[in-house]
């Protein structure tokens, strides 16, 4: 993701802020520009921005609840941004956790569809397209009327992703990444795995990329809930990482695809905030030889996969061995063989293809 700054102060921001720390103004995101302005007031609680007042903005109305600081144009008849157009189902907000883990959830999502925006990728609501469109159920596990507890599942169907959102729980996700012997289990990893699931059936089912698309992830056709009940029962196969991306990704060919995909949008996002700062990794393996890896372009705009792949492998080395130094484990606990490489590098085509001004 790309640094933010206040254009008043001149004070470094993240993407989720309502406030500049230090000149106290008011902020606020708006997709148009892809940029967090420093706003204004412009009276009855609409907004300019403090160094273009040519355009006239108001708060998302999920503002109310600080679960969002996207903007809106003034005069749009839509009460919610571009993000928040995508929820169908949002939990009982009345109740205070409830809230606090909607929140959490939120903030993911926002991160996700930022990522989408920046791909130009088609982004549709369902009540805009039934068929084509994506929405959002963010639901809690319930009681029925016998007492017992029915569990509310993870997953997506025809466009509509469902997340329980205990997985907004830090304690719940650990639990759950310990139970499922998991090396890596994140709310945006979640977001960006389901939607995967989405954009295989826009960009994938029925497309003339179906073939290729078979040579490396598999046959879809396998029965879908016969290939999960093996998965659980047996685990992955001996010398799964050769192959796959995850574990979990060998349960079945749309489960390869869409973990495959969630790492894609992994490796460009963070390559996005290093190209942001202007790292440089330039580890000295000995005074002759030394491996530069400059990330000098946004990933955004690189068109080859391999040179993407170029500068992920350092910076990734450079992350653990950080993390190592402050006896944390791996921040990024992934191999990527020739294959995954492979397949990453035909999500990278599909995206290039599918951007909305290519």
């Amino acid at each position: 993701m790309k640094l933010f700054s206040c254009q008043k102060c001149g004070q470094l921001l993240y993407f989720e802020n309502v406030r500049c720390e230090r000149c106290h103004s008011p902020l606020g995101f708006t997709p148009d520009s892809m940029d967090l302005l420093t706003l204004v007031s412009a009276g009855d609680k609409t907004f300019q921005a403090y160094d273009n007042q040519a355009e006239v903005y108001r708060y998302c109305a999920n503002a109310q609840y600080d679960a969002c600081n996207w903007l809106i144009p003034a005069y749009d008849s839509n009460n919610y941004c571009t993000a928040c157009q995508l929820n169908r189902t949002v939990p009982d907000l009345a109740d205070k956790n409830n809230l606090k883990l909607w929140r959490k959830l939120e903030t993911a999502k926002h991160r996700l569809v930022y990522t989408l925006l920046k791909m130009k990728l088609p982004l549709t609501p369902k009540p805009v397209s039934t068929t084509t469109g994506l929405a959002f159920d963010f639901l809690a596990d319930w009681i029925d009327v016998k007492g017992e507890i029915q569990k509310v599942l993870t997953g997506h169907a025809q466009g509509l992703v469902t997340i329980n959102i205990n997985e907004a729980d830090d304690a719940h996700r650990a639990q759950m990444r310990q139970d499922m012997g998991e090396r890596y289990r994140t709310l945006l990893g979640h977001f960006r795995h389901e939607v995967g699931h989405y954009y295989w059936e826009l960009l994938i089912a029925d497309s003339n990329n179906l073939p290729e698309y078979r040579a490396l992830f598999g046959d879809e056709r396998q029965n879908y809930g016969e290939a999960l009940q093996s998965h659980y029962q047996q685990g992955p196969p001996l010398g799964w990482r050769d192959s796959f991306i995850s574990s979990y990704a060998t349960a079945h060919s749309w489960e390869d695809w869409a973990e495959t995909w969630a790492h894609y949008l992994h490796m460009v996002d963070t390559l996005a905030t290093a190209y942001a700062f202007g790292l440089q990794i330039q580890p000295r393996v000995t005074e002759e030889e030394k491996l530069i890896a400059e990330i000098d372009r946004d990933p955004y705009r690189i068109r080859r996969f391999d040179r993407i792949l170029e500068l992920w492998l350092p910076l990734t080395i450079a992350m653990n061995s950080i993390n190592r130094s402050m006896g944390q484990p791996d921040m990024y606990p992934f191999v990527i063989s020739d294959a995954v490489a492979a397949k990453l590098s035909f999500i990278h085509n599909i995206v290039r293809a599918s951007a909305s001004d290519d």
